[in-house]
């Protein structure tokens, strides 16, 4: 295996070799800060015009896109509140108030330095590790699937602190709203209102952008009509850089957020938003002594190494077995297949050289996504506080209405943009957080769909959770996280009393 990954270092750092990886990791970081084009529409349209290439560089190209797509959602998310990918929704939370109080540059250099960190992490999970952790992903099955998806919604309560009743809220009309679309055990439809478009469920990208691109849109109309346009204090960045002491006490966060993405990018079909918002969810547990969405650094640092730990963990399902992690994976698996290429144990005994040329790939990948992707977040902070602000507002609802129409050429998706706008920009005002909304759009299907078939495989036996150790460890540790707020309530509570006593 050592000749094998010593040889691929070699091919890789020929000139086409890394032109090619090069030029996929700007293409991503590009993309990923483009509201509505993800990295899977860019490797989907990629795919035909590597066709004619040679092979080694074909996939480089779509490894490099792969691995900055996610982390160049940051970069509109920490600028501009408005998460480039689904994966970058949480980044806002802390990303954008750290600009607000002028200190861009830094967000984008903890944004920048957690994801290299998380990206390199999962790439030595890979490299090492990828037989043994494909086997141990084949133990999920529908009730673990299940279970996955409750422990993600019990993160909800996890990410409460103060307003605990409110997330709840959220997190109950997220799964109200998932329920739109067909039943996954009858097909008849549900709140569809002869809406042919509502079949599949509300479309998330074109939801996402509403939330939280047209309810920005919408809150700083009202400064302008008041002629109270606020400014944002972008300083000049020498250099987005990170100090010791501040890498220092990042680094647990990195390491925990990490070991998260790896595990959660593993498992086929549990996503990056679930690593991202599991992730962020032991950042606040952790460091309680903060108040997270004011700006805290580790509330950048924990999305951000979860999300990319996710990327090359999620190829091993795929280069093991053949299974895709997730979509962005399934469309690799075509890649290959167009290549000539049959992902699965095999492919490490017939095309060793590609596979670990991929696996390579990944490590040389994010280390040089570092250095890109700072200079191009110095590019952004310095051209950014010259556009005036109406200006901005304009080119920015011009990228929204692209984004939710590029997702079906349809103007159903600028009709569902809106409709989330405006209902984000009342749950703002609520001061309602529309994370556990989004979140629970994601994981409701999936809970759906697993239950049923967890109860189809049990005939009805509803015990099945609690009858397989895997299922039954991730409910108790859901109920752990769900319960803890509580507790943490009663004892602060209990804590006043005592103290007006004395």
């Amino acid at each position: 295996m050592l000749d094998e990954i010593l040889t691929a270092f070699t091919h890789i750092f020929k000139l086409y070799s890394f032109l090619g990886l090069s030029f996929g990791v700007i293409i991503g970081l590009v993309v990923g800060a483009m509201p509505g084009v993800n990295d899977s529409i860019t490797m989907a349209v990629l795919i035909p015009i590597t066709f004619g290439m040679d092979p080694k560089i074909a996939l480089l190209i779509l490894v490099g896109i792969y691995c900055s797509a996610c982390y160049g959602g940051s970069f509109s998310a920490i600028l501009l509140n408005i998460p480039g990918t689904a994966s970058s929704v949480v980044t806002t939370i802390d990303g954008y108030p750290m600009t607000l109080k002028g200190e861009a540059g830094k967000a984008i250099g903890i944004s920048t330095y957690s994801s290299v960190f998380g990206g390199l992490m999962s790439c030595l999970v890979l490299m090492f590790f990828a037989p043994f952790l494909a086997n141990q992903a084949l133990r999920f099955g529908p009730p673990e699937y299940f279970c996955l998806a409750v422990l993600g919604m019990a993160t909800v309560a996890g990410m409460a602190g103060k307003s605990l009743l409110k997330n709840l809220i959220a997190g109950i009309l997220a799964l109200m709203i998932s329920t739109i679309g067909m039943s996954p055990q009858t097909g008849f439809p549900r709140f569809c209102f002869g809406n042919a478009y509502l079949l599949e469920g509300i479309p998330f990208i074109p939801a996402l952008i509403g939330f939280f691109g047209i309810t920005s849109l919408l809150e700083l109309s009202e400064t302008i009509i008041k002629d109270e346009v606020p400014s944002i204090r972008l300083p000049k960045v020498k250099n987005n850089f990170l100090s010791k002491k501040l890498i220092k006490r990042l680094l647990p966060t990195w390491l925990i957020s990490g070991g998260i993405g790896n595990i959660i990018g593993v498992i086929p079909g549990a996503g990056m938003v679930m690593a991202v918002f599991l992730a962020y969810s032991q950042a606040v547990s952790r460091n309680k002594d903060k108040k997270f969405g004011t700006g805290v650094p580790e509330g950048i640092a924990a999305p951000e190494a979860a999300n990319n730990a996710v990327v090359a963990s999620s190829m091993v399902p795929l280069l093991s077995l053949g299974i895709p992690g997730n979509s962005t994976s399934a469309i690799f698996l075509g890649a290959l297949m167009i290549q000539g290429l049959r992902p699965g144990p095999l492919l490490f005994k017939e095309h060793p050289d590609l596979a670990y040329l991929m696996i390579v790939g990944f490590f040389v990948a994010n280390i040089i996504m570092g250095p890109i992707g700072l200079a191009m977040g110095k590019f952004f902070i310095t051209i950014l506080p010259k556009i005036p602000r109406k200006v901005l507002s304009g080119i920015i609802i011009a990228i929204c209405v692209t984004g939710a129409f590029a997702m079906n050429n349809s103007i159903f998706g600028i009709s569902i943009m809106l409709i989330f706008g405006v209902l984000g920009y009342v749950l703002n005002k609520l001061e309602i957080p529309y994370s556990p909304i989004i979140l629970g759009m994601i994981l409701g299907p999936m809970m759906e769909r697993n239950l049923w078939q967890s109860l189809i495989i049990s005939k009805g036996n509803p015990f099945i959770f609690l009858q397989r150790p895997l299922s039954l460890f991730l409910l108790i540790l859901a109920l752990i996280l769900f319960f803890a707020p509580f507790f943490a309530l009663l004892k602060s509570k209990a804590k006043r009393e005592k103290n007006r006593n004395i």
